[in-house]
């Protein structure tokens, strides 16, 4: 047998894949050996107090028979100087184990020869194996096999059983021993021999098991720190519920996009998002699992939720909270191909006959002799085929607009730059224009030009409903608990109605005659093209909130 298996450990694990794990599974069995070597020095002294034991008896034995001289058939000075050397031994041998003194093969080898001569001699002492001491030498024999390999235990077992057929033919060569002995030591020995034996063998299958038991669990916590790392890395949220509807595990997407900073695990659902809670209801009394947007959190991220349940038993159940952005983004990716498509059919089939009419008002315009009320007609065809040229340069715009060439930038500075060409441009005063901040180092990640164009949009709007100073302010803040950054746009207009509100951002919908109905449509385009939310926040008689929900930089990066 190979030196692992005299050590007492199986010579081949299990191959193990060379992956992140075979680390802490090395780590795993070499910690089941030092817990494997630390046993077999703690059997040692159960062995030795066993040992101690069995001396302790016969010393008192011996007392006994020596205050009754009639039990003939017992050597009284043998019995008590074999207790004698067997207790002292023992004293001995149990400091030499608790300094692990020569090693633990020299103290086992030690040991199973000193148990071997004095239980014999206490079995000669009383008369053979007849006088039923014989069993101890036994037991004694399993509990030394038990620490020895299977080669180890077949020389201890040989030992045992030849050191009492020896005593037993001494006895009946010098000694008179019945003949009835032989029989008796050889069941005996016999029976010493096949328990050390059997005893090596099953000690060995336990310590192979342990050890697999220990390379099994260090496969299992291995993969469950993977599964945790992969949850926790996850960009979708991650939500397991228990059959009381507490929270047993979670990531951090999940409690970001609730908005809590701090753990989760058990909380109550309700107490963990209240409108999470409502739609686990409804998924429950409905029993179907639709995919609506819901808002987790007052910072208006929208999240599609979807709940399956664990199991036949609903005893659990498994959360996903998945970020609208990126699935606007995958929309917004089919939507802008489709249209892009319509555009290049508008490009030919109205510009060219636009152009047409156009050029065509603008002879007749030129005309000396064309009466005053039809060059108003002609003026009129002018306007119209202006707005819509303006109307097909809005929509080719959309359908033919490069992918966002999205950059991080700190927000204060570019802001500030825009407010300077914004007023340059309009003839603006200084104070015409304010911004608001907490915070000095924002970073936002978005196409420049197109936050230029969206803000632009939105600044011209503002300008055209604002009624007193300032016609536009900038609030920028950012959430600590999530991450996000907020722009918000402010005027001080008059405000608009519910049905206005509902319909603002539609494309073609305008409450302006000249108007095309494009503006807000394209910004909002522009914003979630851009992983960016663009919202009416607020809207009142003193004036309207428009606000740009960035996504955090890190989640930007993964999506792109």
């Amino acid at each position: 047998m190979c030196r692992k298996a005299r050590r007492g450990l199986p010579a081949k694990v299990s191959s193990v894949p060379h992956t992140k794990g075979v680390e802490p599974l090395r780590t795993a069995i070499e910690q089941h050996r030092l817990e494997f070597d630390d046993s077999r020095w703690r059997a040692l002294r159960y062995l030795n107090i066993y040992r101690l034991a069995i001396g302790c008896l016969f010393a008192g034995l011996t007392l006994v028979w020596r205050l009754q001289p009639e039990v003939l058939s017992v050597h009284i000075p043998l019995s008590g100087w074999t207790a004698m050397f067997y207790i002292a031994f023992a004293l001995l041998f149990y400091a030499a184990v608790l300094r692990r003194a020569g090693g633990f093969i020299f103290l086992r080898n030690v040991q199973v020869a000193a148990d071997v001569l004095a239980l014999t001699l206490f079995i000669h002492a009383t008369g053979g194996v007849s006088g039923g001491f014989g069993i101890l030498l036994a037991v004694a024999n399993a509990g030394s096999c038990l620490l020895s390999g299977r080669k180890q235990a077949v020389v201890n077992a040989s030992v045992s059983t030849v050191a009492l057929l020896g005593e037993t033919l001494y006895g009946i060569w010098r000694l008179d021993y019945p003949t009835a002995c032989y029989v008796q030591a050889a069941l005996i020995g016999t029976s010493s021999f096949l328990t050390g034996v059997l005893s090596a063998w099953l000690s060995e299958q336990v310590r192979i098991s342990a050890l697999l038991v220990a390379e099994r669990e260090a496969e299992v916590r291995s993969l469950a720190s993977l599964n945790s790392y992969v949850v926790q890395r996850m960009q979708s949220g991650i939500l397991v519920l228990d059959g009381s509807q507490h929270v047993v595990l979670t990531n951090q997407a999940a409690l970001r996009m609730v908005g809590l900073a701090a753990p989760a695990i058990g909380l109550a659902l309700h107490e963990f998002s209240g409108m999470l809670n409502l739609a686990w209801r409804a998924w429950r009394q409905r029993g179907d699992n639709r995919r609506t947007p819901l808002t987790l959190d007052t910072a208006g991220a929208e999240v599609i939720v979807s709940f399956y349940q664990i199991g036949e038993d609903p005893s659990g159940t498994l959360v996903f909270m998945d970020d609208a952005a990126e699935i606007h983004q995958r929309a917004q990716q089919i939507k802008l191909a489709s249209l892009g498509r319509l555009t290049a059919s508008i490009a030919h089939e109205i510009r060219n006959p636009l152009g047409a009419i156009s050029h065509a008002g603008q002879l007749l315009s030129e005309s000396a002799a064309l009466p005053p009320d039809d060059r108003r007609l002609v003026q009129i065809i002018e306007e119209h085929s202006l707005r819509m040229n303006d109307i097909v340069k809005n929509v080719l715009m959309i359908g033919r607009r490069d992918n966002p060439n999205a950059e991080r930038f700190e927000l204060l500075p570019w802001l500030q730059a825009f407010m300077d060409e914004f007023a340059r441009r309009h003839g603006l005063d200084p104070d015409a224009l304010t911004v608001q901040t907490t915070h000095a180092d924002i970073i936002v990640t978005m196409d420049k030009s197109q936050l230029q164009q969206v803000l632009w949009n939105l600044g011209e709007n503002a300008l055209r409903y604002s009624q007193r100073r300032p016609w536009l302010s900038f609030r920028v803040r950012r959430d600590e608990t999530q991450g996000r950054i907020f722009l918000d746009v402010v005027d001080t207009g008059p405000g608009m109605t519910a049905v206005v509100a509902e319909q603002l951002f539609e494309p073609f919908f305008t409450t302006e005659g000249a108007g095309t109905g494009l503006g807000l449509y394209i910004a909002r385009e522009l914003c979630e093209a851009n992983q960016t939310n663009l919202t009416l926040w607020e809207q009142g008689p003193e004036g309207c909130v428009f606000r740009l929900s960035f996504t955090p930089p890190e989640f930007t990066a993964a999506l792109h």
